[in-house]
């Protein structure tokens, strides 16, 4: 049997460049910065990256108080869902864990091995098995890229000590950062389901909820999603925020499934199964 094809070429171009910048402008403050030196920001920064680390095993022993792992008797669709995702892009060894919420929800957190997927239990509910592997695999794709432990890592260098007028313009580098991240994540979904209608859907699902079960509920909430970006108010909330608009989330997806590089790499993810 061949090897299974592992990569991470999907990831979105500007993030590694954002990175870069936001690494280079906290040194650059810390240069420039009266009230920041070498010494405290450094230890500034192993605090938060500890405080970071002790959060973690207090959410996760929270965690197991509510929520449930997956299994093929108890949540069948699901633990297909995994199985499907960790033949074609891997699991990176994450445990996934399903929490009882009515928000439509996921998120990944940790900072040492294995690494966490929390699913909302309401996903369940309004997601097709297609679209349960892109939110799945969004949040595998945090772990694979390693937006986990950076996120912690540069999250705390972003809150270095300083002036107020640096400490706003590392805030916004940072949470610039994340909204990279989104997009690779969301190329790492959209690989794993194959289908761009169903990576779409999914996503327009998260503001529809059940009414996303018909295809007037998915119009409806497909033509709010698309006025996001019209007013200023809209993109004032996006630069403050840590995720993109979903409508140029969408947008994003549909431009890489038009690439050749995502051509290519779906094809040698197909023959993992």
């Amino acid at each position: 049997m061949p090897p299974r094809y592992d990569t991470t070429a999907y990831r979105y171009p500007g993030e590694s460049l954002i990175l870069t910048g936001t690494l280079s402008l906290v040194f650059l403050v810390i240069v420039l910065t009266a009230s920041a030196t070498f010494c405290t920001s450094a230890v500034f920064i192993l605090i938060a990256f500890a405080l970071a680390y002790y959060s973690t095993l207090s959410h996760h022993q929270g965690l197991m108080s509510s929520a449930r792992t997956i299994s093929a008797q108890k949540t069948p669709v699901l633990a297909g869902v995994v199985r499907r995702c960790a033949a074609r892009l891997g699991a990176s060894g994450a445990r996934i864990y399903v929490a009882p919420s009515a928000t439509l929800n996921a998120y990944t957190f940790g900072l040492s091995d294995p690494k966490v997927v929390v699913l909302y239990s309401a996903l369940l509910k309004v997601m097709d098995e297609d679209e349960l592997a892109f939110i799945l695999r969004h949040e595998l794709g945090h772990v694979r890229l390693g937006h986990t432990w950076l996120n912690s890592l540069v999250g705390g260098m972003a809150g270095i000590p300083s002036s107020s007028s640096a400490s706003a313009l590392l805030t916004m580098a940072f949470l610039g950062w994340n909204r990279a991240c989104e997009y690779s994540a969301d190329r790492a979904g959209l690989l794993a389901c194959g289908r761009l209608d169903k990576a779409v859907t999914a996503l327009i699902k998260l503001v529809a909820g059940p009414a996303g079960s018909t295809q007037a509920g998915l119009e409806l909430a497909y033509r709010q999603i698309d006025t996001e970006d019209d007013t200023w108010l809209g993109s004032l909330g996006e630069a403050l925020g840590s995720h993109p608009l979903l409508i140029k989330r969408i947008n994003q997806l549909r431009r890489y499934a038009a690439t050749g590089q995502y051509r290519r790499l779906q094809k040698q993810i197909d023959q993992n199964g």
